[in-house]
C-alpha cells in the first residue's frame, strides 16, 4: 500500500470551542493525499463530538489521558505513516484551501527536502488577521537561522518523517523549538513555499508560562549555539520584542 504524502497531527484537550476552524480548514484542502491523526487527552467537554461531526475522511481519532502536549505529539508521530509530518494545533488552521498543495509543490521542486516551510499570519477568533508573526520566516532557512529564535512557526514547519525525532519531553514549553533544530540538523535540503501556510490563533498565554517557555528556549539555544553568543543575542531580542508589542498596539 502506498503511504500518504503528509500526516497532519492535531492534539486536543477540552478544545471544543477552538478546534472547529482547524477541522474545517483541513476538509477544504484541494490536495487530499493526506492522513489526519487526532490525539485527544481525554477531554471532558464535547471536543470529540465536534471532531466526529466534522467527518474528515479516514481520520484516526484517539482519546486517552496523557502527560502533556509533547507526549501527545510523540504518540501522534508514532501513528503517522506519511512521507511528511506536520502539527496543526486546535484553533490554528490552514491559510487557504491550497496550502497542502503548496507544500507538495515545494517538496517536489526540491527533490524530497528534509524540511518544507512557509509563513504564518496571526488571527483572532473571527479568523481576521491581526498582524504578521513576530518573526518572519527567512527565504533561505538554515540551521543557523534558529540562532535568532523561532523564526518559523512550528505549525508552518513540515518535516520529512524519516528524519523527524521524538519531542524531548524534559521540556514542557519549548520542545517544539528543539524539535525544529534537530530536524534541520538532519535535513539535506530545505524548501520554502513562498506563501503563508498557517493562520495562528492569538490566545492569551499566562505570563508565568511565557517566562518558563523563554527560559527553556534560552537553555536550548545555549546548547546548540553556545551560552555567551546566545546571551548576547537576547539583549537584542528584548528590544525586538518590545518594538513588536508597540506596533501591535498602534
Amino acid at each position: 500500500m502506498s503511504t500518504p504524502f503528509i500526516s497532519i497531527i492535531t492534539v486536543t484537550y477540552n478544545a471544543a470551542a477552538t478546534v472547529k476552524p482547524t477541522l474545517e480548514s483541513i476538509k477544504k484542502q484541494t490536495f487530499t493525499d493526506y492522513e489526519f491523526i487526532l490525539m485527544d487527552g481525554a477531554s471532558t467537554d464535547n471536543t470529540l463530538d465536534v471532531v466526529n461531526q466534522a467527518d474528515i475522511k479516514g481520520a484516526r481519532i484517539s482519546s486517552s489521558p496523557d502527560n502533556g502536549l509533547y507526549y501527545a505529539m510523540n504518540k501522534g508521530l508514532g501513528e503517522a505513516t506519511g512521507d511528511y509530518v506536520m502539527f496543526l494545533n486546535a484553533g490554528d488552521s490552514f491559510h487557504s484551501e491550497n496550502s497542502l498543495k503548496e507544500i507538495f509543490d515545494a517538496a517536489n521542486r526540491e527533490d524530497t527536502p528534509g524540511v518544507v516551510y512557509g509563513q504564518t499570519d496571526i488571527v483572532d477568533v473571527s479568523r481576521k488577521k491581526i498582524a504578521d508573526r513576530h518573526l518572519i520566516a527567512p527565504e533561505n532557512l538554515t540551521l543557523d537561522s534558529f540562532r535568532e529564535g523561532m523564526v518559523v512557526c512550528h505549525q508552518a514547519f513540515i518535516a520529512l518523517r524519516r528524519i523527524a525525532p521524538l519531542f524531548n519531553t524534559s521540556y514542557r514549553y519549548s520542545a517544539d523549538f528543539d524539535w525544529c533544530v534537530q530536524c534541520l540538523q538532519h535535513a539535506r535540503r530545505v524548501a520554502y513555499t513562498g506563501t503563508t501556510l498557517i493562520d495562528y490563533l492569538s490566545e492569551g498565554i499566562s505570563t508565568a508560562n511565557r517566562r518558563r517557555s523563554l527560559i527553556e528556549r534560552f537553555k536550548i539555544m545555549s546548547y546548540y549555539y553556545g551560552f555567551f553568543p546566545t546571551l548576547k543575542r537576547h539583549f537584542r531580542f528584548v528590544k525586538r520584542f518590545v518594538k513588536y508589542q508597540k506596533a501591535l498596539k498602534q
